[in-house]
């Protein structure tokens, strides 16, 4: 028995030297430069949350596969973009979750993620006599340009045949264009489509060109084109826009903004300060209680409740855990619960003692009877934290789904704080000897 409790103390050390090799120094550890991740209520930045509309997805793809497929194109276009530990989530159905920290320009953000992506090309539309169709303003009407595919059937020619290398290139008057390939299907209809315009150079027609059903360009088409072309008449910003939309693929679905967060940095990081601070004081208000209640127990239980935090900030930095501010409060109340069942513990442990046990018997039936009242507790507590987790989920509630996830991971690794450590350190100061004074242990002598 004494040899299991001596690997027990050997582990304990060994987790507590782990931990404090992965948290300290903050911004660094055993796995190089690695800091905590925080979420945009601290960090700053912007909260969007998209609902799909399905009912324009594809024929040939399931809601599960349209989503999946938007979800990666939206990554793409956030990661191209240089923000810095984008998050995007699938919520519910037909909901995606993007939270981009450091981004303040939320409308920009929103142009440049919810953007459909579909780039088509156009033709004037002719009358009987050859001439082109105006619309009511006098501008021309646009028809789709279509050729004959592979197959030999009618094909429209859209950015769906674009290959993923686009990038901004100047023209020979300096003014930005977006260069672009197709794929060889695309290189076909384009190579028809631009026949037909050219026309041998004999009157030579335009090719219009939208991104989204707006309009872009129309340049005219003084030769035959087919695997490359490029996009003009368009400034240095919008390029940039179209070049990353293009690149990570047009959406399968429109995307609608049902929510949008933005948060000051500022705001977050005072946020955060007041948050700490009252959370330190409440942490010490605690273990001044347990010390002062319970002597040498509240002082070891207090000692676990450090090995606690440690483990569990390792945890969060290791498994790149984000820190909102709920999450925050989940960590807090969790160590609560560890302090819960230390009390729990101990009355049984006085109660025990009252019963004319020794210290020794004392303390290992204290653990034993207080157990099923620990272990019913907190796994009420993981159920609750399921639910909360599915809801802020389903509904894109990320702050109730942050705090879900700190409090759960809390409360498992507390029941190892609670019992194991507190229990290996007691068990190792009662068999050595070190303290043997029953008033030590909150009992009273006879």
């Amino acid at each position: 028995m004494r040899r299991r409790e001596n690997y027990l103390l050997l582990l304990v050390v060994v987790l507590l030297a782990l931990a404090l090799c992965i948290v300290l120094p903050v911004n660094s550890g055993i796995l190089g430069n690695k800091k905590f991740q925080e979420g945009i209520d601290i960090k700053g930045g912007t909260y969007l949350l998209y609902q799909a509309d399905l009912s324009q997805k594809p024929t040939t793809e399931t809601d599960a596969q349209a989503m999946a497929a938007v979800q990666s194109k939206i990554e793409r276009r956030v990661n191209s973009a240089g923000t810095t530990e984008p998050i995007v989530q699938l919520q519910g159905a037909d909901r995606i979750l993007v939270q981009l920290p450091g981004i303040t320009d939320s409308s920009q953000a929103i142009a440049a993620i919810g953007a459909v992506g579909l780039l088509e090309f156009k033709v004037e539309q002719l009358d009987s006599s050859g001439n082109v169709v105006n619309d009511s303003s006098g501008n021309p009407t646009w028809i789709p340009a279509t050729a004959a595919g592979s197959d030999g059937t009618q094909k429209q020619l859209t950015g769906t045949y674009l290959l993923p290398n686009s990038y901004v290139e100047t023209d020979s008057l300096g003014k930005p264009e977006v260069a672009f390939e197709f794929n060889t299907e695309g290189a076909k209809l384009m190579g028809e489509i631009t026949t037909v315009l050219y026309n041998n150079g004999v009157n030579s027609r335009p090719l219009g060109i939208f991104l989204d059903s707006q309009y872009v360009s129309s340049p005219m088409v003084d030769a035959v084109i087919t695997s490359k072309g490029v996009i003009n008449n368009i400034d240095l910003a919008s390029a940039r826009l179209m070049v990353n939309d293009l690149n990570s693929g047009s959406l399968d679905v429109p995307l609608t903004v049902i929510q949008q967060t933005d948060v000051n940095a500022t705001l977050g990081a005072d946020s955060l300060h007041k948050s700490l601070l009252a959370g330190l004081i409440g942490i010490a208000c605690v273990a001044f209680f347990m010390i002062a209640y319970y002597r040498l127990p509240g002082l070891v239980a207090t000692v676990a409740l450090g090995i606690y935090a440690a483990i569990i900030l390792a945890i969060f930095k290791l498994f790149n855990i984000t820190l909102t501010l709920p999450g925050i409060a989940g960590f807090v109340i969790s160590t609560g619960m560890a302090v819960d069942a230390n009390v729990l513990i101990f009355e049984r442990m006085k109660e025990e003692m009252r019963r004319g046990l020794t210290l020794k018997m004392a303390v290992g039936e204290g653990f034993h009877r207080a157990w099923p009242s620990i272990w019913m507790s907190n796994v009420s507590t993981m159920i609750t934290c399921v639910i909360l987790y599915w809801f802020g989920n389903t509904f894109g509630a990320f702050m109730v789904k942050g705090f879900a996830i700190t409090l759960f991971l809390g409360v498992v690794i507390s029941l190892f704080s609670s019992v194991t450590i507190t229990r290996t350190f007691l068990t190792q100061l009662v068999n050595n000897g070190v303290m043997k004074g029953i008033t030590l242990y909150g009992g009273k002598n006879d």
